[in-house]
Parts: structure tokens; sequence; C-alpha cells
């Protein structure tokens, strides 16, 4: 259909079965994807045009979040807007739930007006600390360095001591975390890096985080 604009639609069973062509109006398709590993080459390559997206920086956050304020009518200053901004893991989607929770908490707590000190302590209270992990983001961490000692460790075991799923554990809260820099994937398993233990406020041991006996996979 993508090619020929034509879908084939199968009549009856067996030997006796007959195709009948339907012909489609030209059309454009557009497909959006976070996982294009797991769709075939063939498809792929049927598609015109492959872009890639970025994640956003923080200003163009704060554009998004003014932006997002002016439409839900939220009363958001510019310093509320970047102390947002800076803990929305460059994703708009993530910066916008963000703002409503900010929003709720400012109607009920202060006056409304989201300012920089009530965006923090919102934040605060619904576990999203300043580089934008939230509770089990950190509860990974918290048990790599302080039950671990850092790693390695297999991702099964660190899922056991945070109480999830392995497939939690990879898909949720791992990406981000590798992509800031707070933990790598080697082969002998899951380590903390000097920055994670920084995060937390710990000193590493010597020889903490991945070597290079153990590159990143």
């Amino acid at each position: 259909a993508m090619e020929d604009f034509r879908v084939d639609v199968i009549v009856g069973k067996g030997p006796g079965a007959t195709a009948i062509p339907l012909e489609l109006a030209p059309f454009t398709l557009v497909g959006a994807t976070t996982r294009a590993g797991l769709l075939t080459g063939p498809l792929r390559d049927r598609f015109g045009f492959t872009g890639h997206m970025d994640f956003y920086d923080a200003a163009e956050l704060e554009h998004v979040l003014t932006r997002s304020a002016e439409l839900l009518g939220v009363a958001l200053e510019p310093e509320g807007a970047t102390e947002i901004a800076g803990r929305s893991r460059g994703t708009p989607r993530i910066a916008n739930r963000l703002l409503r929770r900010v929003r709720d908490y400012a109607e009920v707590r202060a006056d409304g007006v989201v300012t920089e000190p009530i965006a923090r302590a919102a934040l605060a209270v619904y576990d999203v600390d300043q580089l934008g992990l939230d509770r089990l983001d950190r509860a990974v961490l918290e048990a790599l360095v302080r039950r671990f000692g850092g790693g390695p460790v297999g991702v099964g075991t660190l899922a056991v001591a945070v109480g999830e799923e392995v497939e939690t554990v990879e898909e949720v809260a791992e990406p981000f975390l590798v992509r800031a820099g707070l933990l790598a994937r080697t082969p002998r398993g899951r380590v903390a890096t000097p920055a994670a233990w920084a995060h937390l406020g710990l000193i590493p041991p010597a020889g903490a985080g991945p070597t290079l006996f153990d590159p990143h996979t």
C-alpha cells in the first residue's frame, strides 16, 4: 500500500482463494517510534525520509513551558519555568506534566503563582530532584551504590533490590540514568559512575566506575 497505493483483499480459502485489488487514493504516511530497531529493514526502507529527534535543551523547554502556561492560564514566572525545565529530562511531555503538578501545588499551598521557590518545593513533594530523577531512579542508584558498592551487579539482582520487575528497571529507569552519565552497562553488570556517587553526596571508593576492562554495551 505504501508504494503501489493498493491493498489486496483475499477472499476465500485454499486453492480457490482469490485476491481482489482495492485501489487507494494517494496518501502520505508518517510514522514515529522510539524503538526503531524493532522495525524490520524492509519497512524502514519504504519510508522516503528518516529523521531523528534530539532532546530539547533548557531554553527550548522554557519556551514550551511558557506557551503551555498561557494555554492553561497559569501564572508562571521565568525563574519558575527555568526550575521546571531543568528537571524535565529534555522532554516537553515531562515538562508539561510537571507544570500541571506544580500548578496544583501553587494553587493549594500558595497564591497560584509559580515562582522558583514554589516550583522547587512542589517538585520536592513529587520526588523529582535537580537532575529530574524520580523515586525509582534514585532507588536504583541507592541500591547500586549503598548495597552493592557501586557494582558491577546484574540487572536481575538490582531489580529485586528495588522491588521492581527487570523490564521496569531496564526500560523505565536505566535509559535516563545512562544518558545522564550516572550508570554504565558493562558485560559484568551495572556499574555506578563517579557522577552517581557525587549526586548521592557520597565519596566513591578508589577505582569506582567502569574501567577499560568493562566497556559499555
